[in-house]
């Protein structure tokens, strides 16, 4: 059975319809998907394959949420209530204990805090709020040298940002981010799901690794105390598993800052527009500068944690440098877990959004994004 195409493409657009066709006919029959571009604030590829799945479908974001979180860090460093290069204990004072004293917020966005996850790991109901992470991670001796080297602080990172945050204006994160960058652009990326919108979420499933590919997972799997488990809490007494995180309700209510976003695609690519772009009557959330700073590789190297080349800017990744180096320098952005991806490209004025409902192999943004994401950018700058 070959699966249905649903929506829309603007003129100079028709080669991303066929390549998102393309791929998705060698799917399986199962696949749930949404592809979303913007350009200079108009959205330019709105499309969606699936049973059950249309353009208002919302999916677990997994880190992808990291990008709402810090684009709230980039407007309150670009109206100056919080400053870069302040140490973290400015706004924060206890998290200076066990040798963190020295680290600056600039750091602590550039994974640089060595501050990945706990001794003794999260409970469940912990991961799901950010404040209780932030509390464990105050007293945390580091992992390695604050400021020495970097790795991905993948279930924390936006719950340390989100206590910097919270100290700095009175108000969490996600308060933050609903008022300032949500509500106002009416975006389907939401950090804590409303009962309401209940009904629209698409449950995560399992990965479905072919044989050769299980192998390759088997193959060489971290040990139980290693970063990487400690990073993934893994070593906890109840393992987190990440394929069914999302599809805790607590999770998608409180939305952490780290992995707990919902979205479409339209609500991922929709807010990057909003960070780059003119979008309706609304001028640009960010300002050059800003972008600039935000997109400027910071971290760049081996990261400890996942053990492979890595880059990020501050709180974002660097997606031309980790993933799509056709696009260009400065893009900033955050993919997720089970697949999705989203970041803008400011010299190409493109905003990009990825959704899928099946876990990918291996992790991470899910490799068809390599070629819609080339599609979109070539019929970008071809227009």
């Amino acid at each position: 059975m070959t699966l249905r195409i649903h929506g829309t493409v603007a003129d100079g657009f028709d080669t991303v319809r066929e390549e998102f066709a393309a791929f998705v006919a060698g799917e399986r029959p199962d696949y749930e998907g949404q592809l979303c571009a913007y350009v200079d604030g108009r959205r330019v590829v709105d499309l969606w394959a699936g049973d059950g799945a249309d353009a208002t479908s919302l999916y677990a974001a997994y880190s992808s949420t990291k990008g709402a979180a810090h684009l709230v860090v980039a407007l309150l460093v670009q109206e100056g209530t919080l400053e870069l290069d302040r140490k973290v204990t400015y706004y924060w004072p206890e998290f200076g204990a066990e040798g963190k004293g020295a680290l600056t917020l600039r750091e602590l966005l550039s994974h640089r805090a060595g501050l990945v996850g706990t001794d003794t790991g999260f409970t469940p109901a912990e991961l799901a709020d950010d404040r209780q992470i932030a509390e464990r991670l105050a007293d945390q001796r580091p992992f390695w040298r604050p400021g020495t080297a970097f790795g991905y602080h993948a279930m924390v990172i936006g719950a340390l940002t989100g206590e910097v945050v919270r100290r700095a204006t009175g108000r969490t994160l996600q308060e933050v981010y609903e008022e300032r960058v949500r509500a106002p652009y009416a975006l389907d990326f939401h950090l804590g799901l409303p009962a309401a919108h209940e009904h629209r979420f698409r449950s995560t499933l399992p990965m479905a690794p072919t044989p050769e590919q299980r192998a390759l997972l088997d193959a060489s799997p971290a040990g139980p105390q290693s970063l990487s488990a400690v990073a993934f809490n893994r070593h906890a007494a109840l393992p987190t598993d990440l394929e069914s995180l999302p599809n805790e309700r607590l999770v998608r209510e409180k939305g952490p800052a780290s992995v707990g976003g919902v979205a479409s695609a339209r609500g991922l690519a929709g807010m990057y527009a909003a960070a780059i772009s003119e979008v309706g009557e609304h001028a640009p959330l960010l300002k050059p500068d800003t972008v600039a700073e935000f997109g400027q590789i910071h971290s760049v190297g081996h990261d400890l944690v996942s053990r492979v080349h890595k880059a990020f800017g501050l709180g974002f990744q660097a997606t031309a440098d980790t993933a799509y180096p056709f696009l260009g320098a400065g893009s900033f952005g955050h993919s997720g877990a089970a697949g999705s991806q989203a970041f803008a490209d400011p010299r190409a004025g493109l905003a990009y959004g990825y959704t899928r409902r099946r876990f990918a192999f291996p992790g991470g943004a899910a490799p068809e994004n390599e070629r819609l994401v080339l599609a979109v950018h070539r019929a970008a700058l071809a227009r």
